[in-house]
C-alpha cells in the first residue's frame, strides 16, 4: 500500500526553523516527483516545493526561494523540507504529495490535480 507520512512540524518563533519530512512507503522514489504544499485557513492549497523522481531537479515558489530547501534520502525513502527563516505568513498545514513520472522537471512540473497520492499533513505554526 502507497503511503506518505509527514513529520516533524509544530510551533515556532519568527526567524526560526524546522525540518519537516515526508517518509514513503509502498513505492520507489525513482519513478515518482514528490512535492510539496501547503493551505493555510481560509487561503487556497499552494504548492512549495517539489522534486524530480532521479533528485536532481528542484523548483520552489517565489514566497519561499531563499529559506526553504527541498532533499531526499533515497535510501531512507524520505524526502525533507528544511524551513528557515520563518514567517507568520508561513502558518498552515503542509502536506507532502507523489506524481507519477520521471519527466517531471525543469521547467516541467506537476500541478496539484497531478499528484497521485497525498499525505495527511502536518501542522506549522510560526508564532511569537
Amino acid at each position: 500500500q502507497l503511503q506518505l507520512l509527514e513529520s516533524g512540524g509544530g510551533l515556532v518563533q519568527p526567524g526560526g526553523s524546522l525540518r519537516l519530512s515526508c517518509t514513503t512507503s509502498g513505492f520507489t522514489l525513482d519513478y515518482y516527483a514528490i512535492g510539496w504544499f501547503r493551505q493555510a485557513p481560509g487561503k487556497e492549497r499552494e504548492g512549495v516545493s517539489c522534486i524530480s523522481s532521479s533528485g536532481d531537479s528542484t523548483n520552489s515558489a517565489d514566497s519561499v526561494k531563499g529559506r526553504f530547501t527541498i532533499s531526499r534520502d533515497r535510501a531512507k525513502n524520505t524526502i525533507y523540507l528544511q524551513m528557515n527563516s520563518l514567517k507568520p505568513e508561513d502558518t498552515a498545514v503542509y502536506y507532502c504529495a507523489a506524481a507519477w513520472g520521471t519527466f517531471w522537471r525543469g521547467s516541467t512540473w506537476p500541478t496539484a490535480v497531478q499528484y497521485d497520492y497525498w499525505g495527511q499533513g502536518t501542522q506549522v505554526t510560526v508564532s511569537s
